[in-house]
């Protein structure tokens, strides 16, 4: 049976998701401008709702258990990956970044013999999401919600283009970073209790990731493509960085795009270390703030509120050990891998790998699925994976009403979802 805590931190929970799919309702009330309008907005916040969530949480941890058995609890979490996720969107975000990345786009687009707007879209949806496997997920979802933002985002109709967009967004960006054993939360939390590194994760992982990822892509951009051609969706012109009311600033110089990148690097290299890569965050706002004519906003606000609200998952998802731990581990492989994907909807594929890693006796197989269901399910929501509020916080605004509905954003993500359930169900010679 569990505690009185824990059973007061699963209802919190449910109530959080069901917050989380009850936005859009919040973001109406508050664009009628009444006399509640504030507190509408901010209930509106994804990014704020599992924060307020934990808050209450340690409230009642304080008035029944005592403050300090609160702080206890919160001294237990760790806190590693919000604080990362917030300096790699920091970072990544910056205008140097985004030049030098769209630059890249620009010239593998007109590598590809089709016309370039389609090309530049494909390359967006497959590439970058891919080479999170190298720079981290959450910085690849970073640089492709601001692509995205700015070349094809930037009207405000549009939305079932940017729906189907964000939903294959999301699912690539899941499976596109489990190529090495570092980049994607939900692997990283088990690669060395199960023993996996970088090669194991390419040959039984990273081609049917990238099998699907260029499917999904590939077949939105065909859906779009005749619209991407007549530039009826977006621009298609490339990346600006640039808030509705900054100034148009030429792209930054090679020296700056290069110190730029070198700072990018030492925060992924050191993601495990706090103190090293928020000491790098702080140079590098430091140096952003030196030379102010080669940058534009950097996303501060945006990468805090971002990490509110995995920190609020984490504090919530701590104590949802109680059911989850022997749910997974009385499940056979194959119902684990679905068990796994829809879980995953539910809580975080991170959480759910790391609480899977915990159970005693399981096979190869039985780890395998774990994953593989873990990541095919982290684009379904917004709290299905780290870097998912990351790319919600950039894209929100550009929806109607500034919200993101997670009910369309659910039925998006269906597709690409299984497909890449698919190459990740095939049979693997190491299991047969």
């Amino acid at each position: 049976m569990p505690s009185f805590l824990e059973a007061l931190a699963t209802f919190l929970f449910a109530v959080a998701i069901i917050h989380t799919f009850s936005v859009p309702v919040f973001a109406r009330l508050a664009n009628k401008h009444g006399p509640h309008a504030g507190l509408w907005h901010m209930l509106a916040e994804v990014e704020a709702v599992f924060g307020v969530w934990a808050f209450v949480l340690i409230v009642f941890m304080v008035i029944s258990a005592g403050a300090p058995e609160a702080i206890s609890y919160i001294d237990s979490r760790n806190f590693t990956e919000p604080a990362f996720v917030f300096a790699i969107m920091v970072v990544a975000a910056s205008k140097p970044i985004l030049d030098l990345v769209g630059m890249l786009v620009r010239g593998l687009a007109r590598a590809v013999p089709i016309r370039t707007e389609v090309s530049m879209f494909f390359i967006t949806m497959s590439l970058v999401p891919l080479a999170g496997s190298f720079i981290t997920e959450p910085a690849a979802m970073t640089l492709a919600a601001l692509l995205l933002r700015d070349a094809y985002f930037r009207r405000s109709e549009q939305a079932g283009f940017k729906y189907l967009t964000l939903g294959v967004l999301f699912v690539n960006i899941s499976i596109g970073g489990v190529l090495t054993a570092y980049a994607a939360p939900p692997v990283l939390m088990v690669a060395q209790t199960f023993g996996w590194d970088s090669y194991y994760m390419l040959t039984h992982f990273g081609w049917r990731a990238a099998a699907a990822v260029f499917i999904n892509a590939a077949l939105l951009t065909l859906i779009v493509r005749k619209y991407l051609v007549t530039k009826e969706i977006g621009t298609g012109s490339g990346v600006n960085n640039a808030d509705e009311t900054a100034e148009k600033r030429p792209p930054a110089p090679p020296f700056v795009m290069a110190i730029h990148l070198a700072f990018l690097v030492a925060i992924v290299l050191t993601a495990h270390h706090p103190a090293m890569f928020l000491g790098l965050l702080m140079m590098f706002i430091g140096y952003a703030e030196a030379y102010p004519k080669f940058q534009n906003r950097l996303l501060i606000k945006e990468g805090l509120m971002v990490g509110f609200f995995l920190a609020g998952l984490v504090i919530l998802g701590g104590l949802q050990k109680w059911w989850l731990q022997d749910l997974l581990g009385s499940l056979p492989p194959t119902v684990l891998f679905w068990g796994a994907t829809f879980l995953t909807a539910l809580t975080d594929n991170a959480a759910l790998t790391y609480l899977g890693s915990l159970v005693e006796g399981t096979s190869d197989i039985w780890r395998y699925m774990l994953v593989a269901g873990a990541v095919t399910g982290g684009g379904l929501t917004v709290i299905a994976n780290a870097p998912n509020p990351a790319g919600f916080a950039i894209l929100k605004n550009t929806f109607p009403d500034g919200a993101i509905s997670p009910l369309k954003l659910l039925l998006s993500a269906l597709v690409p979802t299984l497909i890449a359930a698919f190459f990740f169900l095939l049979p693997h010679q190491a299991f047969s």
